[in-house]
């Protein structure tokens, strides 16, 4: 009896023994190590199929944990910046929105819109005129010659010198030239001027019998006289309709929308066809009268301005009313007008003569 316990303990040692031997491998190394071992070494195949791609994901995902919360971030961001955004913007897209471009205006619509311009300038210039000092077609004749880049004002205060010394075309013809130059110096361009005026005097002694002709086409003939010149003569010493188109009526044409032409010849037939014909002389002085006390070239008094609302360049100017009223010039600022004899009816003051104050 005392032998099997120690029987059984040897079977099992041997049994143990037995699945030992069969689990360890040369060089006493177990086989189950052996083979934990293989793998371990082996690469790492890549995987294939969903359960590969799980995996991929799978190992990916401690990498990209953090990227949902940036794109969250951002999206909120986005949110904000949006949200945050100047309600002037809004207003600016809703007045683009809102704002056509207007339509272009059409023929008929600017002929009514000029010819009520010129209805209205008749209301505030009632007693405009041509404001050179004239007495004959001689006088105007030589006067408008000399108004060559100069002011009216300037010549007025010059040609009763002039005129006193040679009264008649036959007397400015037989001048001696350096006294005739020096009568007009005050004008600018003395020479030139003394050339055309005795030019034209000498024309009229010769060709016209000391006259001044009252035809467009005898009138452009003399020396020194355009087209300008020649209407000038033609409307206020004969009673012959003409639009002067000279530097404040072609600016004022433009700005108004009348014509788009730079060409003196151009925009007087343009004009031609807006206005009737009896209109032609007394439409040049108000234009020309809105010009010089207005409608100026460098600064318009818009502030000031009486057809504001048929003006499309309003705004080129001072538009507050205050200032607008301290640009105005002659009369309508209560300085002297050009002439030193205005005709009856003219509401301002009369220019001085030559070397007087002109305050």
């Amino acid at each position: 009896m005392s032998n099997s316990p120690v029987r059984a303990q040897a079977k099992g040692a041997e049994r143990v023994s037995a699945e030992g031997n069969s689990a360890v491998g040369e060089h006493g190394v177990s086989k189950r190590a052996k083979a934990a071992n293989r793998k371990a070494a082996e690469p790492a195949k890549p995987a294939t199929g969903a359960a590969g791609a799980a995996g991929a994901t799978g190992a990916a995902k401690p990498v990209k944990a953090a990227e949902p919360r940036k794109a969250a971030k951002a999206t909120k961001a986005t949110k904000t910046a949006k949200a945050t955004e100047p309600a002037s913007s809004a207003k600016a897209a809703s007045s683009a929105k809102a704002a056509k471009p207007a339509k272009p205006e059409s023929r008929l619509a600017m002929v009514r819109r000029a010819r009520r311009i010129n209805r209205e300038l008749a209301e505030v210039f009632p007693y405009a005129h041509p404001e050179l000092d004239f007495r004959n077609p001689f006088e105007l004749l030589v006067a408008t010659v000399l108004s060559a880049q100069t002011t009216d004002l300037r010549v007025n205060q010059t040609t009763p010198a002039l005129f006193a010394k040679y009264p008649t075309p036959e007397d400015l013809a037989a001048a001696v030239p350096e006294e005739v130059e020096e009568l007009i110096r005050p004008t600018g361009f003395f020479r030139a001027k003394t050339k055309s005026i005795m030019g034209l005097a000498a024309a009229l002694r010769d060709d016209f019998g000391g006259e001044v002709p009252g035809r467009l086409d005898d009138l452009v003939k003399l020396p020194g006289v355009g087209r300008k010149t020649a209407f000038v003569v033609l409307g206020n010493a004969f009673g012959v309709p003409g639009i002067t188109v000279d530097t404040h009526f072609m600016r004022l044409a433009r700005r108004w929308r009348w014509t788009e032409s730079d060409d003196p010849v151009k925009i007087e037939a343009e004009i031609a066809t807006i206005f009737p014909k009896s209109e032609w002389t007394m439409l040049s002085h108000r234009v020309i009268f809105h010009g010089r006390r207005i409608c100026h070239a460098r600064k318009p008094a818009c502030g000031a301005c009486p057809i504001t609302h048929l003006c499309p360049s309003y705004g080129e100017g001072e538009t507050d009313p205050e200032k607008a009223r301290k640009l105005l010039k002659y009369e309508m600022g209560g300085l002297p007008g050009q002439r030193l004899d205005p005709p009856p009816g003219y509401p301002g003051r009369p220019a001085p003569p030559l070397g007087a104050s002109e305050g």
